[in-house]
């Protein structure tokens, strides 16, 4: 699956952005799809997943309460909701996906076969 991440942008601290991740090629059922994000000068960390079958949804402790995942079957199209932004979450957002992906798993960078280029957040204080 081709993965197309989008919607990134420059929003004040406080402001709000939603990110999405439309799917070529194939739909994203059966599939976890994940969104990452890279700050300056850091590593890929996990910021949310969703089982697409299930909906069950999961997130890092930095973003909970703050960002929201959902999907859109009809558009084939996952979306991550930034609320309360912090300057702290400037960074390069990447959204990943992949079938078969344990819970345990959800986390972790190399469940992912399929990434997006990445849709750049920028927060200013």
């Amino acid at each position: 699956v081709q993965l197309q991440a989008s919607w990134g942008g420059l929003v004040q601290a406080g402001g709000s952005l939603r990110l999405s991740c439309a799917a070529s090629g194939r739909t994203f059922s059966g599939h976890s799809v994940a969104w990452f994000r890279q700050a300056p000068g850091g590593g890929r960390m996990f910021v949310s997943a969703i089982k697409w079958n299930s909906r069950h949804s999961y997130y890092a402790d930095s973003v909970k309460g703050r960002f929201a995942i959902s999907r859109d079957s009809a558009k084939n199209t996952v979306y991550l909701q930034l609320n309360s932004l912090r300057p702290e979450d400037t960074a390069v957002y990447y959204c990943a996906a992949s079938t078969s992906v344990i819970q345990s798993s959800l986390a972790s960078q190399t469940a992912y076969a399929s990434w997006g280029q990445g849709t750049l957040v920028t927060v200013s204080s």
